[in-house]
């Protein structure tokens, strides 16, 4: 079904997603540092509308995914189904730990800036082989190929959007934090973005 389907990109993208779910665990959800993209969208529908995240995050996920596929092209379903196996076996395991650092709760600086290499080199890396861990992820390979326009900016103009809004709950400086936080991911995702892939043979 994936006939183009590389086993390093296959193995980068398992692995970096499972880089990229140990930051959200250890980090961002002890941190209360919130997310934009579809993770916040979820938030603000669960808050304004009552609309479980588990209903609107698969029903946007899907959305995402979708565009992707009509954009991307197989291989990249392919990839973000690697991906996605990846965080959520990964996120599952952790899940049966205990938190590395729980203090992060007190130190929102320091977590926004840990939470961005976690989330910016997990998911750049997962990108950067044609793959997307996420909806969000999706969503931004998926406008960066419509616009043209560097992934980076796609994701804080995405981002910023959702936060933008959701600042009519959630306090001005805990946003600053978030803010910090996709501003530097989306940089480091960039970068990524720009290393050459060295040549690999199809499975």
């Amino acid at each position: 079904m994936f006939p183009n389907l590389k086993p390093l990109s296959c193995a980068a993208a398992f692995l970096s997603s499972a880089f990229l779910a140990f930051g959200l665990y250890h980090v961002h959800s002890f941190s209360g540092v919130t997310e934009g993209g579809v993770l916040g969208m979820t938030l603000l529908l669960e808050r304004w509308a009552g609309v479980s995240p588990a209903v609107s995050g698969l029903a946007m996920n899907i959305a995402c995914y979708a565009l992707g596929l009509r954009l991307l092209g197989k291989e990249f379903i392919g990839y973000s189904a690697v991906a996605s196996a990846g965080f959520s076996i990964s996120y599952k395991l952790y899940e049966q730990t205990e938190p590395l650092w729980p203090w992060l709760a007190g130190a929102p600086l320091l977590a926004s800036l840990l939470g961005a290499v976690f989330v910016g080199v997990g998911a750049g890396v997962c990108v950067r082989i044609g793959g997307a861990p996420g909806g969000d992820d999706a969503l931004a390979m998926s406008l960066s190929h419509l616009t043209r326009w560097k992934i980076e900016r796609v994701y804080l103009l995405t981002d910023f959007i959702v936060l933008a809004m959701s600042l009519s709950y959630i306090p001005v400086r805990k946003i600053g934090y978030s803010i910090l936080t996709v501003l530097l991911s989306g940089q480091i995702i960039g970068w990524i973005q720009r290393i050459p892939l060295p040549k690999q043979t199809s499975s």
